[in-house]
């Protein structure tokens, strides 16, 4: 393994000034450590500009010396896409400190960000100005909103708002060469040639480095409860969703379907969790309600669905939250999902989607399919029912070998997405590709789509310098 020159290390770092350049391996360690830690990576650098300008000198100089650039948020990414190799050749550019919340306008209901904003710091300012920035993820306190797009994210929220990239409309990125792309308009119509903006978002740090971006404000609703709703099946969950879909409309903001292996799972490991309900059930909904009239209208559409539900045999025991204290409990339930697993070891995860309709069959076909790998093995399921988008994990047995239930991996991967295929759906739902996906990519998609993002690719990038070895 190699490093950077030290001439070169000393002229990145003069762009931000020596107090931005970090070299000491101890402090670069959590910029080339990933969540799941399967990607260990390495470098001499890491680079934390203050401007755009700055990030812009830093790519000129990238593109004249062929130094490879890492882009990184909030490092919460979930495949990879956010660290450097092995090599110690590729600098890494945190956008942290390029954190300014540049402009709220509230007759447009738009926001003006830089990359660097942590997310939950979005929603409060969205908050203070009386709007609603609905992008909603479990790691809303550490994410950013330059990754956030990077990926385009999803989160509980899509349902009724849309993934990033339909809470974009404009943005200002660095390419290769140095060159900014300033694309930064309020509009939410313009026809004058391709939408290049969305040529970006999605394409995990490829093709140049977002700095800033315009998002979408909505006004803020009046009340929004929650229904926690046990009921027997996935299929039992489908017609509920069609239910409170007609019932409910866009005042449906979420449609949550959970498994009882990940309630108990959360209850077992997260302080303060309890089940809503008095009696475990196989399977739940968290069904959140949005009006833009008041709390009360909220609560009655929650009863006016559930009431219905349990005529039509579907649900059989529901609650709903009757104060701020037990919204935020339920809310805080869901957050904890992720972060639950870690504790009962080894997790194969699957970030998948398939047609809404299609998704009791998914679960129905999965399940078999994995147990016929690892008899053993606990299933964990929840995810974004009204949009069709599952994360579609599976545990260790309890107790048992985690090293050799990873070496099943490859295995367990392939069974689940021959299934998603089958159904017409999607590997990578909102996680992105970055290198854990990389090679089925290539392998699953049609030749044409792959010839034209690499074509796409080798205009932006001719010589590879952004984020290599990720996406394509």
């Amino acid at each position: 393994m190699s490093g950077l020159d030290e001439n070169l290390i000393g002229q990145f770092s003069a762009i931000v000034g020596a107090k931005y350049a970090v070299t000491e391996a101890l402090e670069i360690e959590p910029y080339v450590t990933e969540l799941r830690k399967l990607f260990p990576g390495r470098s001499s650098l890491v680079l934390l500009p203050g401007s755009t300008a700055e990030v812009s000198a830093i790519m000129r100089l990238a593109s004249q010396t062929s130094t490879a650039v890492v882009p990184q948020g909030g490092n919460t990414g979930l495949v990879g896409a956010g660290v450097p190799d092995m090599s110690g050749n590729q600098i890494v550019v945190s956008l942290k400190r390029m954190n300014k919340i540049r402009q709220i306008d509230t007759t447009s209901n738009t926001m003006i960000v830089e990359a660097g904003t942590i997310l939950q710091d979005i929603q409060r300012a969205a908050d203070n100005a009386d709007r609603l920035f609905p992008l909603s993820l479990g790691s809303h306190g550490t994410c950013q909103i330059g990754g956030n797009l990077s990926s385009n994210a999803g989160g509980t929220g899509v349902l009724a708002y849309g993934n990033a990239r339909e809470l974009c409309l404009g943005l200002e990125v660095v390419l290769p060469n140095g060159d900014v792309f300033d694309d930064l308009r309020k509009l939410k119509k313009d026809n004058t040639g391709y939408d290049l903006k969305n040529l970006f978002i999605g394409a995990e740090g490829t093709l140049g480095i977002i700095t800033a971006a315009v998002v979408k404000l909505f006004a803020r609703p009046k009340g929004r409860e929650i229904a926690w709703i046990g009921l027997p099946s996935p299929d039992a969950a489908l017609k509920l969703f069609e239910l409170a879909n007609s019932r409910a409309g866009a005042a449906l903001t979420a449609f949550e379907l959970i498994n009882d292996v990940i309630v108990g799972f959360a209850r077992a490991h997260a302080p303060g969790i309890r089940n809503p309900l008095a009696t475990d059930f196989p399977w739940y909904v968290m069904m959140e309600i949005s009006s833009a009239k008041s709390s009360e209208d909220a609560r009655q559409i929650c009863e006016t669905i559930a009431a219905e539900a349990f005529d039509a045999g579907l649900a059989a025991d529901a609650a709903i939250t009757a104060s701020i204290a037990q919204f935020n409990a339920i809310w805080h339930l869901r957050d904890t999902m992720s972060e639950a697993q870690r504790p009962e070891g080894f997790s194969i995860k699957h970030d998948i989607s398939v047609p809404v309709a299609a998704v009791p069959e998914f679960i129905a076909k999965a399940g078999p399919a994995v147990l016929a790998i690892e008899p053993d093995a606990r299933i964990v399921c929840f995810g974004h029912m009204g949009d069709g988008n599952l994360h579609y994990n599976i545990s260790q047995p309890a107790g048992g070998d985690g090293v050799g239930f990873a070496a099943k991996y490859r295995q367990m991967n392939e069974a689940v997405h021959k299934i998603v295929r089958f159904l017409d759906g999607s590997f990578s739902a909102e996680h992105g590709i970055g290198q854990l996906k990389r090679d089925e990519l290539l392998a699953t998609e049609p030749p044409v789509a792959i010839d034209l993002m690499r074509r796409i690719k080798r205009v932006f990038d001719p010589t590879g310098i952004m984020n290599p070895g990720k996406v394509i």
